[in-house]
C-alpha cells in the first residue's frame, strides 16, 4: 500500500464499525437482522421491484431474497404484488407499517447522525463529503475494472 493508505483503510474501517452499531442498535429494536434491513431500505429507495433486481441491488442470490421477503411479509412489512403493467410479474413492495417504521429510523439515525457532524466545522464537513465522494468513485472505477488495484 501506498504510504498513507493502511491509516486511511483503518479509519474507514472503523467509521464503518460505528456506523454498522448504530444501525444494528436501531435495527434490532425492530427485530429485524441486516439483510432484512437491507431489503427494506432498497425497496424504500426504489419502489417495488422483482426478487431479480432486489437480488441484483443488495448483492444476494435470489433464493436468499426471496426467504427475506418471506420473513418480512410474516413481519407486515413486505408485500409481494402483480405488476399492473405486466400480471404475470410479482413485484415486491414495502408496506406502510415499514414506511412509518423507516420514517422513524430516518429521523433517529438522521438525528443522530446530524448531531455527530454538528461538533466539525463547516469547511471539515466539507472536505469529508469531498473525501468520501472521492473514494466512492475510487472504488467504483477498481470494481469496473477500469484500473488495477
Amino acid at each position: 500500500m501506498v504510504n498513507g493508505s493502511s491509516d486511511i483503510l483503518m479509519t474507514y474501517l472503523r467509521v464503518t464499525q460505528h456506523m454498522s452499531r448504530l444501525f444494528r442498535e436501531h435495527f434490532g429494536r425492530l427485530h429485524l437482522t441486516f439483510p432484512q434491513a437491507l431489503v427494506l431500505n432498497v425497496l424504500g429507495e426504489e419502489g417495488p421491484m422483482p426478487i431479480s433486481l432486489l437480488a441484483e441491488r443488495t448483492g444476494s442470490a435470489n433464493s436468499t431474497v426471496s426467504g427475506i421477503v418471506d420473513r418480512l411479509e410474516k413481519l407486515g412489512l413486505a408485500r409481494r404484488e402483480r405488476s399492473e403493467q405486466d400480471r404475470r410479474v410479482i413485484l415486491v413492495a414495502a408496506t406502510e407499517r415499514y414506511e412509518t417504521l423507516r420514517r422513524k429510523a430516518t429521523a433517529d439515525v438522521g438525528g443522530y447522525f446530524d448531531s455527530v457532524m454538528a461538533t466539525m466545522s463547516t469547511e471539515d464537513q466539507a472536505l469529508v463529503a469531498q473525501a468520501l465522494g472521492k473514494l466512492d468513485e475510487a472504488l467504483l472505477v477498481t470494481e469496473r475494472g477500469d484500473c488495477a488495484p
